[in-house]
């Protein structure tokens, strides 16, 4: 599965972006998604949507500012952040998986998928 992203850039506090990642194949697995990684942290979930219904995923900490969508025509999963903060800069990634859905812990989502996009520059600018 080769995914590509689109879409990133620079966008000031407040501001809305929307980001978008496409299987370059016909996708019909598990799940697609998004992660982050800021500069010196770990990659972190962000969202993600079932391929096969409309189960949604969210981190807490873009729960009710970010909204993930898909087309499954389009093989395509997107990202629409809104009132983004400056500590929302990082690099997301784009991922997918055939089998597995994201766990929820108890605390935060659990989710290794086996497909990843190269990555697409957020800054947010105060």
């Amino acid at each position: 599965v080769q995914l590509v992203e689109s879409g990133g850039g620079l966008v000031q506090a407040g501001g809305s972006l929307r980001i978008s990642c496409t299987s370059v194949r016909a996708f019909t697995g598990a799940a697609m998604g998004w992660f982050r990684q800021a500069p010196g942290k770990e990659r972190e979930f962000v969202a993600a949507k079932s391929w096969r219904d409309d189960t949604y995923y969210y981190s807490d900490a873009v729960r009710g500012r970010f909204i993930v969508s898909k087309d499954t025509a389009k093989n395509s999963v997107y990202l629409q952040m809104n009132n983004l903060r400056v500590e929302d800069t990082a690099v997301y990634y784009c991922a997918a998986d055939g089998e597995a859905l994201p766990r929820y812990t108890g605390s935060y989502y659990l989710w290794r998928p086996a497909h990843w996009g190269q990555g697409i520059q957020v800054t947010v600018s105060s």
